[in-house]
Formats: structure tokens, sequence, C-alpha cells
């Protein structure tokens, strides 16, 4: 749960610098909403193949 909250945060994040960092070229915005995007990716997938992996080893 917490690793899809901080994914979403990420991503959205990364949009919203991006999006400022194309108004100012010359800003370091853009680097960084790049990066914040795919930490918010691998998050993500993180949680995806967590959540996987423990429907995969359920025991009932």
């Amino acid at each position: 749960m917490i690793a899809r909250v901080v994914g979403i945060l990420s991503v959205a994040g990364g949009f919203v610098l991006g999006i400022q960092g194309l108004e100012e070229p010359d800003s370091p915005l853009l680097p960084t909403a790049l990066g914040l995007i795919s930490a918010g990716l691998m998050a993500q997938i993180f949680a995806l193949v967590r959540s996987w992996y423990l429907v995969m080893n359920r025991t009932e």
C-alpha cells in the first residue's frame, strides 16, 4: 500500500515539475521530473510484483 501511494505521488509530482520545467528550459526541473517519474514507476512495479508474490504464496 505504501509503495502504491509513493508511486502515485512521485509520478504526479514529476508531471507537475515537468510542466513547470517546460516553461523554463534552462532550469534543472526537467531532469528532476524525469527522475521522479521513473522512481514512481519503479515503486508501482515493485508494488505490483509484491502483491502478485503475496497472492501466489497465500496459504488458506
